[in-house]
């Protein structure tokens, strides 16, 4: 656990680079899958309002023993709640049981609604009053951001967007670096599938280092200096996505990596994504399909 690394955000504030995402994992799965990733080392829990798993999260965090100070915990706004951003962060910290959150994030844009510089706005409030440590956004275009930075003067410390081997928003990672902004990947294995892991590449890689595919993209992320947060309900799995930190990936394998590049999208276009009934449809989808 002592050798993972550490990310030091604009505001002062560090974050594990590695941590566990709960997408499609419900209360009871996401409780128990929680305490198996703090006891294998595992200190940033990444979850959504939309997940319907924050009470899950909540109670894993009241019944383990490991100091509050030391668990970094991420939650998002969902898009109906961009005016009302107080009573929506209200209600995560009563499910998480918390007192504050470590990171909260506007979960996506939603430009047709046009309220994510109000929702902003409300973020910077909530942060000043100490019940947000961090401030960031999700699934942000750099128009958004620059919105957001020429509105109100605050940059975001972190963008959490959509990023794998098959889509690697290079120009993106790019932009966020240039504007201090993290870049944090959701769906970082590509939900696992065979154009990933069995890729000849891939494969290839996994031989010479000794590892497993899924480990040789999760040391992609880190060694490109991303935040990354894999998902798993399986205890095998969360083992394996967490021994990463005994080796790092040659400057020429990174350059290769990035021949996998397709621009292969998963989730929603942030563009105009907006609709709840869309979401769960894409959640109904993708927790059939993740093998991880």
């Amino acid at each position: 656990m002592d050798n993972q690394p550490i990310i030091r955000l604009a505001d002062g504030n560090h974050m594990p680079q590695l941590g566990l995402g709960s997408w499609a994992a419900d209360d009871q799965q996401i409780a128990e899958t929680i305490h198996a990733a703090l006891d294998i080392g595992y200190r940033a829990i990444d979850t959504a309002a939309i997940y319907n798993n924050e009470k899950g999260v909540g109670n894993a965090l009241q019944e383990t023993d490991i100091p509050r100070e030391d668990i970094f915990i991420t939650t998002k706004l969902w898009n109906d709640k961009h005016n009302d951003v107080r009573a929506a962060l209200s209600e995560s910290l009563e499910k998480l049981q918390l007192d504050y959150v470590d990171l909260y994030l506007i979960h996506w844009p939603a430009p047709p609604q046009n309220q994510y510089v109000n929702a902003w706005q409300q973020l910077i409030e909530l942060q000043k009053e100490g019940l947000i440590r961090s401030i960031g956004v999700s699934n942000f275009q750099p128009e958004h951001i620059q919105r957001l930075i020429n509105e109100t003067g605050v940059h975001p410390v972190i963008n959490q967007v959509e990023l794998h081997p098959l889509l690697q928003q290079r120009q993106l990672h790019a932009w966020n670096a240039t504007h201090n902004i993290v870049t944090e990947s959701w769906s970082p294995l590509a939900q696992g599938g065979e154009d990933v892991f069995d890729n000849p590449l891939v494969q290839h890689l996994a031989q010479k280092y000794g590892k497993t595919p899924a480990q040789i993209v999760i040391r992609w992320h880190i060694d490109n200096g991303m935040i990354v947060i894999p998902k798993s309900t399986t205890l095998s799995r969360i083992k394996e996505n967490f021994d990463v930190f005994d080796f790092k990936l040659e400057k020429e394998d990174l350059t290769t990596m990035t021949t996998l590049d397709i621009g292969k999208r998963l989730g929603p276009t942030p563009e105009t994504f907006v609709d709840f009934s869309e979401f769960l449809e894409l959640l109904e989808q993708r927790d059939a399909n993740d093998q991880r």
